[in-house]
């Protein structure tokens, strides 16, 4: 059994549709095989309820400043919003498909142990569900980690302190690839239960100097990583160092410039684009 998790963000893109016969995740009659994380749905369901109430209530200007969308992204996020409890289902891994870590990891193409490592492995901070598994059925929604809700405020200071004690508690001892944005980690207070975690920074050269990769870039190399990690069940520093120095194509391990917090348990490493 691995002994590895994986922590992820969503994606601003989202696949449509879903099946409409899929169990109701808000459903309390709804087994938890559907909603891993079913003790969330009281909080949930009050963050969505407020989210509705306040896009019947607010002008589009406000709506606007909210979702940080304009016309034909922003009628679409308060349409889904509006729909969340009678919109059709799909798994998380799905629904955010099109974005565009998702579709560096190249799930479909993973074998079917790789396939499963992630499934059982991955789990994804979501400003509207707290935290997911990458097989949970959800709806189709738009709600970032960094939008503050009227009357609810910031999205992550409301996931807070429901996230942290069971995320703490499901990390510990546990070997965690940290790949979430700042923003996300905002809705997590970390008591370093696990046995290590790792931060990944992402570079590469440009004009002889050594530059961040950031935007839909960076967002390759994560998924790519995740790729990795899941293929090689890798569980230790050694694992990164076997596969970047005889199987990577892609990335190189910069150890000089990589680091270690013995008071956090954190690795800070630095992947090198190639």
């Amino acid at each position: 059994m691995p002994n590895l998790t994986v922590l992820l963000s969503p994606a601003d893109r989202k696949q449509p549709g879903g099946n409409p016969f899929a169990p109701d995740m808000f459903d309390y009659r709804t087994s938890g095989t559907f909603n891993y994380y079913d003790d969330f749905n009281p909080e949930r369901r009050e963050l969505i309820d407020t989210l509705q109430e306040v896009i019947e209530e607010e002008d589009e200007d406000t709506l606007s400043d909210l979702f940080g969308l304009e016309g034909y992204e922003l009628e679409e996020a308060i349409r889904v919003n509006s729909e969340i409890y009678d919109a059709p289902l799909m798994s998380a891994l799905d629904r955010y498909s099109p974005g565009v870590m998702y579709a560096a990891m190249d799930f479909a193409n993973l074998p079917t142990g790789a396939q499963r490592r992630l499934l059982e492995n991955g789990v994804i901070l979501s400003g509207l569900f707290g935290l997911l598994r990458p097989d949970d059925l959800i709806p189709n929604y738009q709600l970032g980690m960094d939008v503050s809700i009227p009357d609810l405020g910031p999205v992550a200071e409301y996931w807070r302190p429901v996230v942290s004690p069971v995320l703490n508690d499901s990390l510990e001892d546990r070997w965690v690839w940290d790949l979430l944005p700042e923003v996300h980690r905002e809705a997590w207070t970390d008591e370093h239960t696990y046995e290590a975690r790792v931060e990944v920074t992402f570079e590469r050269e440009e004009d002889g100097e050594r530059v961040e990769i950031t935007g839909e870039d960076l967002e390759v190399q994560r998924g790519q990583f995740v790729n990795f990690i899941v293929q090689e069940t890798a569980e230790e520093m050694e694992d990164l160092r076997e596969w970047a120095e005889e199987e990577s194509e892609e990335l190189a391990f910069d150890e000089d410039a990589s680091s270690y917090d013995e008071e956090t348990k954190t690795w800070s490493i630095v992947m090198v684009q190639q």
